[in-house]
């Protein structure tokens, strides 16, 4: 099986995953297609090929042209990443001038309106409309902004409606996510590992005076995903929101296997200087398990041991509504689980009820019970143990003259079986103007 693997031992923040992804190998033509699509203004990119302290990497950054100011916000040294709000009128976090010279995020943005959650989400939506973004990437650009913005209202204590994000200083970040959300799609490496966090120590300067680090942002975030942060003697925050919410979002495990081949590197750059090289490793890493020949289950199923015995958690439920079920999903799979679907049934007193089901490894199976138990009307969960046979599963890429189309192969034995990516289809037919089947026939002329 092979897992896109995070390697945050420097810290993550946006714009070092977004370069660290494209340095792996993902779509620069997605990416500009995707920041074209927000239809922001003043907005331009910068990517290079650069060394941090001997190491080479790629780095990228954000600029937004303010007319009204007539000047320009990066993401520069001394910038400091907060650039939530909340309807009070106080700032989160507002960013103190650094050793750049770089103009304070406070003194620059105050008379800029703000954004809601809910708006942002329309600018992702437009670009999704444009066809720039797939709805899988849509999902996760929408998923790491509402992680954000869920820790950013326990931190000050206000509802998530009431989060705002500054006009111009939230561009970056929606540039960051959207972006990170498409390379990531691109790459279509569904299992990612995250094995924690190393963050730095000290204190931050923000419009409140000093916060410690890590910031009650990422606090938050790191709480409620179960991420583990190690606090090194670095002087300095080396996790920003943004990058604790990508790694909340997109992380489905945190233990590496017990041996793995690397299959491809990228090196993301940061800007800030802490003294030694500062950077993100992404790479494509292949379980060594599939290649022993003497590990039956590996070999005949494509399944480590790890991921073919897990546990299966049901609940009967007859007095929860569908848009409440609907939601519960969504936190259940974000706790972990493997699988989660509904079976409509009969319950007691003749009752239409629902028959909840999720899969989870002993790894995730406390987080996806707490998540049944707290977005469900259910007070009991059963639990059991079973065992699967699984398929060997990969996904590689077939260009036709409509566009790129992953298809996903899963070998058994002799069973060989072939699916293509609907989302690809549609959005190859949407561009050319042609029904599906045109496309599915484009890519199975080049697959045979």
């Amino acid at each position: 099986m092979k897992y896109l693997f995070l390697d945050s031992s420097c810290g993550i923040s946006g714009d070092m995953t977004v370069a660290a992804l494209l340095n792996l190998g993902a779509s620069r033509e997605k990416l500009d297609a995707a920041i074209a699509g927000l239809g922001l203004e003043g907005v331009h990119i910068h990517v290079e090929n650069s060394k941090s302290y001997s190491i080479a990497g790629l780095s990228f950054a954000v600029h937004v042209h303010d007319h009204d100011a007539d000047h320009v916000h990066s993401h520069e040294e001394g910038y400091v990443e907060h650039h939530h709000h909340h309807e009070h009128g106080e700032h989160c976090h507002g960013a103190s001038t650094g050793s750049t010279g770089s103009p304070t995020l406070s003194a620059t943005l105050h008379h800029h309106e703000h954004r809601h959650l809910s708006e942002v989400y329309e600018i992702l939506d437009r670009a999704a409309n444009a066809g720039a973004v797939t709805p899988r990437a849509l999902e996760t650009a929408k998923k790491i902004f509402r992680i954000i913005a869920e820790a950013e209202a326990k931190a000050h204590g206000v509802p998530v409606e009431e989060v705002h994000f500054h006009e111009v200083g939230a561009v970056d970040s929606i540039v960051d996510i959207l972006v990170v959300s498409v390379l990531a799609d691109d790459l279509g490496i569904e299992n990612c590992i995250v094995t924690g966090l190393n963050e730095g120590s000290g204190f931050v300067e923000t419009q409140h005076g000093q916060l410690p680090i890590p910031v009650p942002a990422v606090a938050h975030i790191a709480e409620a995903a179960g991420i583990a942060l190690h606090i090194t003697e670095t002087k300095g925050e080396m996790v920003t929101p943004t990058g604790a919410g990508i790694v909340a979002a997109l992380r489905t495990q945190e233990t590496l296997p017990a041996s793995y081949k690397i299959l491809k590197s990228g090196v993301g750059l940061g800007k800030r200087d802490f003294g030694r090289a500062n950077f993100l490793r992404a790479q494509i890493i292949e379980d060594c398990a599939n290649d022993k020949g003497g590990d039956a289950t590996s070999t005949t199923t494509g399944c480590t041991p790890a991921d073919c015995n897990v546990f299966q958690i049901e609940a009967n439920i007859d007095d929860s509504t569908p848009e409440e079920l609907g939601y519960a999903m969504d936190k259940i799979f974000e706790a972990g689980a493997r699988d989660v679907h509904f079976i409509p049934c009969y319950m007691k007193k003749n009752r239409m009820g629902t028959l909840l089901c999720a899969l989870a490894d002993s790894e995730h199976l406390a987080a996806v019970e707490k998540a049944i138990f707290l977005h469900t009307s259910t007070v009991g969960v059963r639990r059991f143990p079973v065992e699967r046979t699984c398929m060997a599963r990969s996904t590689f890429e077939v260009e036709t003259e409509f566009g790129m189309v992953r298809v996903k192969k899963s070998v058994l034995g002799d069973i060989e079986k072939i699916k293509l990516e609907f989302d690809d289809l549609k959005a190859c037919a949407d561009k050319a103007g042609v029904p599906i089947r045109e496309i599915q026939k484009a890519v199975e002329k080049k697959l045979h």
